[in-house]
């Protein structure tokens, strides 16, 4: 895990707080919100974690005219046998990038409900599981900025984490800025781990204990 954060630290110089953060969420088996302006490396450190785990990463960019079958497949003619098959959507991979997911419809950020939730999509009646790990990571613009959609509740409470990057500081900003100066630092950074051992950290979390004390302590914080 040391190793994963100081190759993750490789491509996001000064943010060890929101890698923390990130990874924690990665091996809980949860979903992470990523606020900010644009430019600040969101969609970089989202690539990163996926690179160094070797699993299979994809991206939507969020538009106010995208559909949920753009997200998660649609049936498709097939001329030959004249029946329907299934096409998969962006949303069928380990690592799904929501590119500033509240410029789309409400309708659309809705797509990622049940798959967010319980790892698996229903279209046109037949469910498809999602093939484990499954996280989101949704990046987000100020709602201030235009052509933005508030994200709804129900949606908020599929993120485990919730995060804001912000600005490098100087000194971190000129090591980005001299790193790339040649190639892009994710084209340098190697896989750690893989799939599997991914998978085996995050059986290994679901065996720590929390002692019922620790989890009144929570609740109180939260209530």
């Amino acid at each position: 895990l040391t190793r994963i954060r100081a190759a993750v630290g490789q491509v996001i110089a000064g943010k060890q707080e929101a890698v923390e953060l990130l990874l924690s969420a990665v091996l809980a088996g949860g979903h992470v919100l990523v606020e900010d302006v644009p430019g600040v490396g969101k969609t970089t450190l989202a690539k990163a974690i996926a690179r160094v785990f070797q699993v299979e990463f994809s991206r939507v960019q969020f538009t106010p005219d995208l559909l949920p079958a753009d997200i998660l497949g649609s049936p498709v003619l097939d001329p030959r046998s004249g029946s329907f098959s299934f096409h998969q959507g962006p949303v069928f991979t380990h690592v799904l990038l929501a590119d500033e997911i509240n410029r789309a419809s409400p309708r659309t950020q809705s797509a990622l409900l049940e798959a967010m939730s319980e790892a698996q999509v229903s279209v046109d009646g037949t469910t498809y599981r999602l093939e484990p790990p499954f996280f989101v990571f949704a990046t987000q613009n100020p709602h201030e900025f235009a052509g933005t959609y508030p994200l709804p509740e129900a949606q908020l409470d599929r993120f485990l984490v919730r995060v804001t990057l912000g600005y490098p500081s100087e000194s971190a900003e000129l090591d980005m800025l001299y790193a790339r100066q040649n190639q892009d630092p994710l084209d340098r950074l190697d896989a750690i781990a893989t799939r599997e051992d991914l998978l085996t950290m995050q059986a290994a979390v679901r065996e720590v204990e929390v002692r019922p004390a620790v989890g009144r302590y929570l609740l109180s914080l939260v209530t």
